[in-house]
């Protein structure tokens, strides 16, 4: 007769040294990740190391790569989403208060994808196989987050990884062939080679990360040195305004209108002024409006206003208006918004964050459609303008319908005055020179306290204002043929919805996957 060895349980809630000991690597594991999130962050404006860029995920996904399960390096990737949001837009917290830690846990979620792919394709011992799927598949499905939470009922494009080579036009060539997007991708696809490099036992997968490695990076040079330089269609000279930091609404418009009378004499085509530069609603209040118009007939220019107002209908809207010595010629109305500095999403339920912050104290109203405004240059030539309001720079889709409608210049209005003193401002202006780089058109942004600046065709950067300066700036833009398109203008968002289709086909093999491993005829469990 045999006799059971029974061993003693546990008490219920009680754990073993050896558990405590798991738990705490596991969460030390995932604060590291959480930091490692901050590190692409300083390859962004106002930091600007972009060459960190092309390294700079690496420690996250060596974290994801390491973890002792698929669910674990998800919560990894989760833990990185996080810190990346949480360090890259910082700066909102002025505008949306406790809402920021909310906002970087439900869009850190999405890089939880990422974490997932890098420890099935990466994990010890690397085939060469896995690491083709893993240079692949990895920017794939990143490029699927940053889709993700671009669209605008989510917030909006801002921090995508691409916007870290603003300033090296021979990495936006790849801009004018698959957009912001395909910059991402690139530097994506750097990150996973380096560390397939560095973590790969056997020669050959080192070998095809490398490879595949330098021909990425040498894709935008030769793409750059290879794609002839937009054709001369003559030049124009714009001139933006900047008031400098100046509370008072009036005395705000005094300014931007001592800046403009002073450009009197001078050779000016167009006039710009930043976002809400006057708070007059131009349809109700004729003596401002005239002003403007005296204004435009002292300089030979049009002006380009931006407007704040509250309407006839109660609401409040922010519109460009095009006013020439004759009066008002057209406006376009922002479509736009900005979460929470302009509209609260969900207001019944998330309206008390207006008590705890700056978030909107009332919902703006949006414009219903995008058009271009039809300028003229001091000759009297057509000189159509895509303009923006401040946000509406992320978006690039806004862009390139201004560039295929036949716009000559992008102008970008904006107002980053809540933001002062933080990375804000260089963060923004980065933009305009990645639309530049995507349309194949200039573009300038003038801001109300800076940064205003304006851009080539290339997005090489032409002049400057930055936010300890007030005045006007006058920039001369080489222009481009009005049908000039890139191939990012021609094809549009084409590299996201690869990353899409790679995306989901990767869900669909690992579900496969899943099922055969289990055979046929056993139950799921």
């Amino acid at each position: 007769m045999s006799r059971r060895l029974t061993l003693p349980r546990p008490a219920l809630g009680a754990s073993t040294a050896p558990d405590r000991a798991v738990r705490a690597h596991r969460y030390r594991a995932r604060l590291a990740a959480l930091a490692a999130g901050a590190v692409p962050v300083l390859a962004f404006p106002a930091p600007g190391v972009a060459a960190l860029a092309w390294v700079a995920l690496v420690p996250g996904l060596l974290l994801m790569q390491r973890a002792p399960s698929a669910r674990e390096a998800a919560v990894r990737g989760w833990w990185f989403g996080a810190g990346f949001i949480l360090t890259g837009m910082y700066w909102l917290i002025p505008s949306i208060g406790p809402a920021l830690p909310l906002l970087a846990v439900v869009f850190g979620v999405l890089q939880a994808g990422v974490g997932l792919v890098v420890h099935r394709l990466l994990h010890p011992p690397l085939t060469v196989r896995r690491a083709l799927l893993a240079l692949a598949v990895v920017p794939a499905v990143w490029l699927t987050t940053e889709y993700a939470r671009s669209w605008h009922a989510l917030g909006g494009p801002w921090a995508l990884l691409g916007a870290t080579q603003w300033q090296h036009p021979a990495v936006l060539a790849l801009a004018s062939a698959g957009g912001i997007w395909l910059v991402s991708a690139a530097v994506v696809t750097v990150n996973t080679g380096v560390l397939i490099v560095l973590t790969a036992a056997g020669w050959r997968p080192r070998a095809v990360a490398a490879l595949a490695t330098v021909l990425v990076l040498a894709a935008g040079p030769l793409l750059f040195a290879l794609r002839a330089a937009p054709a001369g269609a003559g030049t124009v000279t714009v001139a933006l305004v900047q008031p400098g930091i100046v509370e008072d609404p009036q005395a705000r418009f005094e300014a931007s209108a001592a800046a403009t009378a002073a450009l009197g004499g001078r050779p000016v085509d167009l006039i710009v002024w930043g976002e809400s530069s006057t708070t007059a609603d131009l349809e109700r209040d004729p003596a401002t409006a005239a002003r403007l118009s005296r204004l435009s007939a002292v300089t030979g220019a049009e002006i380009l206003a931006g407007e704040d107002a509250r309407k006839a209908d109660g609401r409040i809207s922010k519109d460009a208006v095009l006013i020439s010595p004759a009066g008002t010629i057209d406006r376009y109305r922002k479509i736009r918004l900005v979460p929470f500095g302009e509209y609260i999403p969900l207001r019944p339920l998330l309206g008390w964050i207006a008590g705890v912050s700056r978030a909107a104290g009332e919902n703006r109203a949006p414009g219903s459609a995008f058009h271009v405004l039809p300028a003229t240059d001091r000759a009297g030539a057509p000189l159509p303008v895509g303009a923006l309001i401040c946000f509406e720079s992320a978006f690039p889709d806004m862009s390139r319908t201004a560039a295929r409608d036949g716009a000559r210049v992008l102008v970008y209005q904006s107002s980053t005055s809540t933001f002062q003193g933080t990375w804000a401002p260089e963060q923004h202006v980065s933009l305009a020179a990645i639309r530049a780089a995507e349309t194949g058109r200039p573009a300038v942004q003038a801001s109300l306290t800076g940064v205003s600046a304006a851009f080539d065709a290339q997005g090489r950067e032409l002049a400057r204002f930055g936010t300890d300066r007030a005045g006007a700036l006058t920039v001369r833009l080489p222009l481009t043929a009005p049908s000039a398109l890139t191939w990012y203008d021609r094809i549009g968002d084409v590299v996201p919805a690869a990353a899409l289709l790679v995306t989901a086909g990767t869900v669909l093999a690992g579900r496969r996957g899943r099922t055969g491993r289990r055979g046929p005829g056993r139950a799921a469990g």
